[in-house]
């Protein structure tokens, strides 16, 4: 996987902050953008293009009869109720009828091809010598081409049974016309061919013709087709045995006729075995088996198609072909990602339970050094944070726990270092320098932090007064390196904002209990953390290799021996991005990063030791639950909308429900370990509908981004300052969210 590394300060300056396009000759600035970026939503449709296209041609062909009232047939012809099976409307002058000559049987199969009884009819008429007319529909035409071929190639003859098998007799003209040119195009697609046959669905013997049916008759017709119904139906539909499938089909008296029966909507088993036998027998009697034209004496019913129809019609079948390929792959990664949600969710609900239990006990202590009280260094990387600054130190200096604070200013533009230093707080700093990115800043922080233990928090972040102290607690323990906090959304009072607070106290919340029970946390938040410098110097500082130069330094403290773990009650408050357009360029960076440390630190899956653990444990985990997860999940969604279009509706919302009702229940425990209000709760539904296909395109562009060897700057965010400690002058309402997941970009499920 390629990797976005930096290459100096003036490059990482131009990637912090915004680049101004170019004005166009006209003064307007336009904006290119990049095919990468449009990309993942193009993806998007294609995919929901080719399941709506499977559905399409999955329709229902319901069986081949029906029950309805009675209807008069005064308006047929009387020469078409006692004429022969074969109706020839197509003359402006008048209607004829034909029948077939004596011992002429033209066996006819409707709703296929099958490929499971197509191929079997199709040998049982090529044991015999015997050719058959099959009337097929345009959706299991467009599935199966190969086997019209093959029909066509066998010298059997090809009518039209329209595309998904309604009853024509209630439907439009438009619909009909419709229904015979995608039939015709799905026969063009699979055998180069036009028929001029047709048998409409829901069709018997042309003495049962009545008023309704009639009319489509005629219009079929003037359509240029002949309409072929039966003189003998097998009702092999109903699986009647196969010694009253061959009394049915037989013709009385020597009589010809055409034989209704059907190679596809069902076992056909009965069917297969009567032909076999049927056949047989007839032949000995004299009986010739043929298709409707010979038989006749008329030309063939089959004529070439060429040119621009051809090709529609093999296009037709190369997508319908593609969509088939398509859905089973996303029927199999729906399986990955049920698989993944369950399991996700199941093991965040049992070790998050075992955590909580463990750090709650009123027996608990961190480590045998007892509690830790010496002082920490708190690292407050600042670049345009004029806004927020100020709340930030200030929250700082309220500690209850002994620190300094250094503000690191990184070539900020708008005064930030200078707001600082007109505070004059006690045991405040401030060290400048040229923009150089975050991880550099931190590391200029370390350096001149005067103290072992080091927090990391961001310029837009606030802490409680306890919040420093309950962080470095686990300190205690000296097998661990660094800790993570609780970091919150702030300002949840917009829809999207709430949302936020949704996914990270959900997220988060068990996300980190789970991983601090597996010893494998994969990311200490920006906005909330803390180090041992000792760490922090054996694996090299904070590095510029990836964008998520937080995951990136909580792989390598794992891969260097040291644990870490999650201080619930060490919390801070963080402002969120407030529009789309800001979250999706957070996010794009955050998955990209994430993305770039699991690449960077993939050796450690053949490694011993402790990395070797981590390698094989934490790894494959955060690909899976960071990355895959939030990639397949909205085919959860997908499938939701194919199910309310093409069915079974009541099964497809039944299965949707069960996996909110799954969320429901680890949101609700999640906001219950936080002691958060459930309202929240009320736009989860809206949430997983809307939100997590805004994640799953962000994902998609950044896996885009990698495998295209595209690179990604920082962007830095608008702040409004309006996050405070909660029930503060000023501060956005708060009641606790793992905010800093926007940082992080916790995975919607």
């Amino acid at each position: 996987m390629p990797r976005s590394k930096r290459r100096g300060s003036p490059s990482r300056a131009a990637g912090r902050r915004p680049l101004s396009p170019r004005p166009s000759p006209g003064g307007r600035t336009r904006r290119r953008i990049p095919l990468r970026h449009l990309l993942p939503c193009l993806v998007l449709v294609a995919l929901m293009a080719m399941l709506m296209l499977r559905g399409y041609v999955h329709s229902e062909i319901l069986a081949d009869h029906r029950v309805q009232p009675p209807v008069s047939n005064d308006r047929v012809p009387k020469k078409i109720l006692k004429g022969g099976p074969v109706i020839d409307s197509r003359s402006p002058k008048g209607a004829t009828s034909h029948d077939l000559p004596d011992r002429e049987l033209v066996l006819t199969f409707d709703d296929g091809p099958d490929p499971e009884w197509t191929p079997k009819v199709l040998d049982v008429l090529a044991k015999h010598d015997a050719h058959a007319v099959f009337f097929i529909t345009g959706t299991m035409a467009s599935r199966y081409p190969d086997l019209v071929e093959r029909m066509v190639e066998e010298g059997h003859e090809i009518g039209l049974h329209t595309f998904n098998h309604p009853d024509l007799s209630l439907q439009t003209r438009q619909r009909i016309d419709w229904e015979l040119s995608q039939n015709q195009l799905a026969l063009a697609g699979a055998a180069g061919i036009r028929t001029s046959l047709f048998r409409p669905p829901y069709s018997s013997f042309a003495k049962v013709m009545d008023n309704q049916s009639w009319p489509v008759t005629q219009y079929i017709g003037s359509r240029g087709y002949l309409t072929v119904v039966s003189d003998t139906d097998s009702h092999d539909w109903a699986r009647p045995g196969v010694d009253e499938i061959i009394r049915r089909a037989t013709p009385e008296d020597g009589k010809g006729a055409v034989v209704l029966m059907h190679d596809s909507g069902g076992d056909r088993s009965q069917t297969v075995a009567a032909l076999d036998r049927f056949i047989a027998g007839l032949k000995k009697k004299g009986y010739a088996f043929d298709t409707i034209t010979r038989a006749l004496n008329a030309p063939s019913a089959h004529t070439e198609v060429t040119g621009p129809e051809l090709w529609k019609g093999k296009a037709w079948v190369v997508l319908v072909q593609a969509s088939e390929k398509i859905t089973a792959v996303l029927v199999v990664a729906l399986a990955v990602i049920g698989v993944l949600v369950l399991t996700r969710f199941g093991l965040m609900l049992v070790l998050s339970v075992l955590h909580a239990r463990k750090v709650r006990r009123r027996d608990f202590r961190w480590g045998p050094n007892g509690p830790v009280t010496e002082p920490v260094s708190v690292l407050v990387p600042a670049y345009n944070e004029a806004k927020c600054i100020e709340k930030t130190v200030r929250s700082l200096v309220a500690s209850d726990h002994p620190v300094e604070v250094l503000v690191v200013d990184d070539g900020s533009s708008d005064g930030t270092a200078g707001i600082v230093e007109e505070l004059g707080l006690p045991d405040v700093r401030v060290v400048r320098q040229t923009n150089a990115g975050k991880p550099a800043a931190l590391n200029r922080g370390i350096a001149h932090a005067r103290h072992d233990l080091i927090v990391m928090m961001d310029g837009d972040t606030v802490f409680e007064p306890s919040t420093v102290r309950e962080l470095v607690q686990p300190f205690a323990d000296p097998r661990v390196g660094a800790v993570a906090g609780n970091a919150k959304v702030g300002n949840r009072d917009l829809l999207i904002g709430a949302w936020q607070h949704i996914e990270y106290v959900m997220g988060f919340n068990l996300d980190r209990r789970m991983y601090d029970v597996l010893r494998c946390m994969p990311t200490i938040p920006g906005a909330v953390g803390a180090f041992r410098r000792e760490a922090l110097r054996r694996v090299g500082g904070m590095s510029e290799d990836t964008l998520a130069e937080d995951t990136d330094i909580t792989m390598a403290m794992h891969r260097d021996g040291w644990h870490v773990v999650y201080a619930e009650k060490a919390r801070a408050w963080t402002e969120a991005p407030e529009s789309v357009q800001q979250l999706w360029s957070q996010r794009y960076r955050w998955s990209y990063g994430t993305m770039q440390a699991i690449w960077k630190h993939r050796g450690a899956f053949v490694e011993k030791g402790p990395s070797g653990r981590f390698g094989r444990v934490g790894l494959p985990l955060v690909s899976l639950f960071m990355v895959v997860a939030p990639l397949l999940a909205p085919l959860i969604d997908v499938f939701l909308l194919y199910g309310l279009v093409f069915g079974p509706t009541e099964r497809t919302v039944g299965a949707w429900l069960g996996v909110l009702a799954v969320q429901v229940v680890c949101a609700a425990y999640a906001f219950h370990l936080d002691k958060e209000r459930m309202t929240h709760l009320v736009s989860l539904p809206l949430q997983q509908l809307l939100y997590r296909q805004l994640m799953y395109v962000v994902l998609l562009q950044s896996w885009i981004t990698a495998l295209t060897g595209g690179r990604l700057r920082w962007q830095k965010l608008r702040r409004t300052g309006a996050v405070g400690l909660p029930g503060a002058s000023g501060a956005s309402g708060v009641s606790g969210s793992e905010q800093q997941q926007v940082k992080e970009g916790s995975p919607v499920a």
